[in-house]
């Protein structure tokens, strides 16, 4: 998951998203030792998006950046790039 989505998503969501993340990395680590992952990878990914969306709380925490809004999203203009 990309930080611009994490971003786009209310503070409801990203909390939602990083408990259903948390709840499939506990599943994750069960497979791996009863030997039955079949993705490795998958739980580093999860656990690196964990880490970002943590990120992203904390920075809406200490106001540093806002979150987006339950009613409206903010989409910023892409940059022109030259």
């Amino acid at each position: 998951m990309k930080k611009e989505q994490i971003r786009e998503l209310t503070k409801d969501e990203l909390l939602q998203r990083k408990t259903e993340m948390e709840q499939e990395m506990l599943n994750l680590r069960l497979q791996r030792a009863s030997k039955e992952l079949d993705n490795p990878l998958r739980l580093r990914s999860l656990r690196r998006d964990v880490a970002r969306i943590n990120t992203i709380l904390r920075e809406e925490e200490l106001q540093i950046r806002s979150l987006a809004q339950r009613d409206e999203k903010t989409t910023f203009p892409k940059e022109k790039q030259e």
